[in-house]
């Protein structure tokens, strides 16, 4: 059976590649193929296509690999959509979502119970004015815990002068 399919030519982290016509049982680096049919560089973004010829081998029932097929279609030498050529060992985003469909149900939920007021949780909201007393509240907790470390800190020869007064009066 023959195939159309890329062949990797060009240098190490530099691929460019040609389209070639080849027999499906060659492996891609034989550098044995029946005709090119053109070349693309992905990293310029080019591709130079014999569309005629493409055309006509696949007439004669050659058929087309993935990647090159979804060329063909942006380059409109064929029409048709583009095909996923991932890997079959890692899901599409769309199979994801089909065999999980308790995945995509979930959010759905979620929105129903908050669009209803009636099952939301009610949480008390403290006014501004009740958060800054619990600040000071917190502030005013905080120095006394700080005496009670600086009192036996005091025995020690370390004092400044302010506080030896402030303990004499």
């Amino acid at each position: 059976m023959l195939k159309i399919r890329l062949q990797r030519v060009g240098r190490k982290n530099d691929p460019s590649f040609r389209i070639v016509v080849t027999e499906s049982t060659r492996g891609p680096k034989s550098g044995r193929y029946i005709e090119m049919l053109g070349s693309h560089n992905p990293r310029a973004g080019k591709a130079e296509l014999k569309s005629e010829r493409i055309k006509y081998w696949i007439s004669q029932g050659a058929q087309v690999s993935g990647t090159v097929h979804n060329l063909l279609v942006s380059q409109n030498v064929v029409d048709g959509k583009k095909v996923n050529v991932l890997s079959k060992k890692s899901p599409t985003k769309k199979k994801k979502a089909e065999k999980g469909g308790s995945e995509d149900s979930a959010p759905e939920e979620k929105v129903e119970k908050k669009d209803t007021p009636e099952e939301a949780p009610e949480t008390p909201v403290a006014s501004p004015e009740e958060e800054q007393k619990d600040k000071k509240e917190e502030k005013s907790d905080k120095p006394e815990e700080s005496e009670t470390k600086k009192e036996p800190e005091s025995s020690t020869s370390e004092e400044s002068p302010k506080e030896k007064e402030e303990k004499k009066e």
